[in-house]
């Protein structure tokens, strides 16, 4: 299911299997279309006990999606009689193991072309940033996150000397965190950290350390590219003006208004299903539920100062770029005085003017 920055479940996004759930049924069975905080998951995005939720939001996840959806349907479709947090639990181990046991590795090294890419804009971001005398470092999940650094020769074989400090071209295995800022003195917002998971990469170097982090989002590049076509536009500016008119249009209570605005009111609900399959036919965007943003969009705003679909982005930006923080209004400011028709905002701008 699809649920927004509130909690609320977007109704229309809720599977079991691959066959969704009426509207009517997963307001009975959640009692509404609210989720209670106890049930989400947790300020790191955990759900390692109760009746938690688990929020699916990295590449790998796409995977694990798809297995637990397709064994549910396979079930269901074949009347076999299970218990659903088995399935989950079972899939989850499927997938972990995959990544513990190499086995996902030695795939990929056997056809190394198929699955990495080597885009020369990354490479020409790489070699600018080089260029201007920045510092950069490539941190993976390594083996253990509590033993010091150690040094690995070229061979691949781990070296016992004590390492003092970090030399370039150089590959250090089974570090941790503390001790990469000890060696380097990197701190606070001078670094700039990528990654693409929200919690794991993220999460951790904003809170304790302030480190400045820009998230990597891929379905970012399609999305923007369906809002910029004229069909979106179009569809949203008239979108925006339907809900404008319902909202000033509501007060007047007589027979023949209250038919129109129940008909503005079923156009509305169409769009806004029509605008959801322009983005993906299930869930929709991936940032946004019909009116508030999503869970996702919630979180990634609130341990990412940046986001984007490729670190090739910043080949558009000067290194010395400064991304400003946008004012975003308040329902209580001046500016929700645009969202009114052109009749209502001249005594507004009068006041104002006025004052």
């Amino acid at each position: 299911m699809k649920i927004d920055a509130f909690h609320y479940i977007q109704l229309g996004t809720v599977y079991r299997g691959l066959s969704v759930v009426p509207d009517e049924e997963v307001i009975e069975m959640y009692e509404g279309s609210h989720v209670p905080l106890e049930q989400m998951s947790d300020f790191y995005g955990k759900s390692s006990h109760g009746n938690t939720m688990k929020q699916f939001m990295d590449i790998f996840s796409l995977p694990e999606m798809t297995l637990l959806s397709c064994v549910n349907e396979y079930f269901l479709k074949n009347n076999v009689d299970y218990e659903p947090v088995h399935l989950y639990k079972d899939v989850k181990d499927s997938i972990r193991d995959v990544h513990t046991k190499g086995i996902m590795y030695r795939a990929i090294e056997a056809d190394i072309e198929k699955y990495i890419c080597y885009p020369e804009q990354t490479r020409a971001v790489l070699a600018k940033l080089a260029d201007h005398g920045k510092k950069m470092f490539l941190i993976t999940n390594s083996p253990s996150s509590f033993v010091p650094f150690r040094k690995v020769n070229e061979k691949g074989v781990l070296l016992w000397d004590k390492i003092y400090k970090l030399q370039k071209g150089q590959i250090y295995k089974q570090g941790n965190l503390y001790e990469f800022l000890k060696l380097t003195g990197w701190r606070g917002s001078k670094v700039l950290y990528f990654g693409d998971h929200i919690y794991s990469d993220l999460a951790d170097l904003t809170l304790k350390h302030g480190w400045r982090t820009g998230a990597i989002i891929p379905e970012l590049r399609s999305e923007l590219r369906i809002m910029n076509t004229e069909q979106y536009i179009q569809t949203m500016t008239w979108l925006q003006t339907l809900t404008g008119l319902l909202e000033q249009m509501q007060v007047h209570r007589d027979a023949e208004s209250q038919l129109v605005l129940q008909e503005w009111k079923k156009e509305r609900k169409e769009m806004r299903e029509m605008t959801k399959g322009s983005f993906n036919t299930q869930f929709g965007s991936l940032f946004r539920t019909d009116q508030n943003p999503t869970y996702f969009l919630r979180r990634l705003s609130r341990f990412a100062d940046i986001y984007m679909a490729s670190l090739s982005c910043l080949l558009s930006y000067d290194v010395s770029h400064t991304f400003y923080p946008r004012r975003t209004p308040l329902q209580h400011e001046l500016p929700a005085w645009s969202d009114r028709p052109p009749a209502a905002r001249l005594p507004l701008l009068q006041e104002a003017q006025a004052k």
